[in-house]
């Protein structure tokens, strides 16, 4: 397929891509600032690595070209390298935030006071105006109130910061890890079948419709079993193999992760499909 002719699909299949991680970021109150930012800079790595061998003075102009920046930006991103700092994620909230943890009217005893909703200063009316006039306060208390970060007493109007909502959770912190190491090596095997013959990973799925919730509740033994079991075989297989490999002298430098995954849903109002159940590999190719 040709490239023209593959991008609506191409582009169809990245707007259900960004869906959860557009999801994920709104939950988290990431701004469009710095997932702009990773998106350059992600562009730009990769088209450095396809044009390895092109020589320096060209490279700014042969990069530019393949991901649409200016040259300017692309030479921004070039010298920044792999080693530059993720971006800093700004916005209003995080702003109003570090304001009120920080200035002195705003505190006592080193920690944040719960604030009347309206009125001079100190109060969270003053304290989002001190940050911008361009948005409402009462906008920016419903985006904090939304992000969990603020709690409101409306008996006697004050609004008060959660304190544990702002100091990042230790289970958070491994989630987001897991979610970054599985998904991600997830989508490198499927983008590298996508790009390739098809074959370089191993990636199948079984997907049915036309489930009651129950039947979707009653599922989860046998999932919870069936990894259970896939747990148990692979886990020895692996440590014998690092053993062999050591014996042997053989190069260790290669990693491989073995996943299992379940996911349900509402069906969205879609039409019954003709095949209620079937299996999945790599794109959408049912085994008959």
């Amino acid at each position: 397929m040709s490239q023209t002719l593959d991008q609506p699909v191409l582009l169809s299949a990245m707007h259900q891509l960004l869906a959860p991680l557009t999801r994920l970021a709104l939950a988290r109150g990431l701004p469009y600032a710095a997932l702009d930012e990773l998106l350059r800079a992600a562009l730009v790595r990769e088209a450095r690595r396809l044009h390895a061998d092109v020589p320096g003075h060209g490279l700014v102009s042969r990069v530019s070209t393949t991901t649409g920046l200016t040259r300017r930006e692309v030479s921004r991103l070039l010298e920044a390298g792999d080693e530059a700092p993720l971006p800093a994620p700004h916005s209003l909230t995080g702003e109003v935030l570090v304001r009120w943890m920080a200035d002195p009217p705003y505190q006592r005893q080193g920690r944040p006071l719960a604030l009347p909703r309206t009125g001079d200063a100190p109060s969270f009316e003053a304290l989002a105006q001190s940050v911008t006039r361009d948005v409402h306060p009462r906008t920016l208390l419903g985006e904090l109130c939304r992000l969990e970060l603020v709690t409101c007493n409306t008996d006697i109007d004050t609004v008060a910061l959660k304190q544990p909502a702002f100091v990042p959770r230790a289970d958070q912190a491994h989630m987001l890890s897991l979610l970054a190491d599985n998904v991600g090596d997830h989508l490198r095997a499927a983008v590298d079948n996508v790009l390739g013959s098809g074959d370089a990973h191993f990636e199948q799925a079984v997907y049915a419709d036309e489930l009651s919730l129950q039947s979707v509740q009653a599922l989860r033994p046998l999932i919870a079993a069936q990894w259970a079991d896939l747990l148990g075989r692979m886990a020895p297989e692996l440590e014998r193999r690092i053993a062999d490999d050591r014996t042997e002298r053989r190069a260790q430098d290669q990693r491989v992760r073995i996943g299992f995954y379940s996911f349900a849903a509402p069906m969205a109002g879609a039409a019954p499909a003709q095949r209620s159940c079937s299996q999945e590999r790599g794109l959408t190719q049912p085994v008959r």
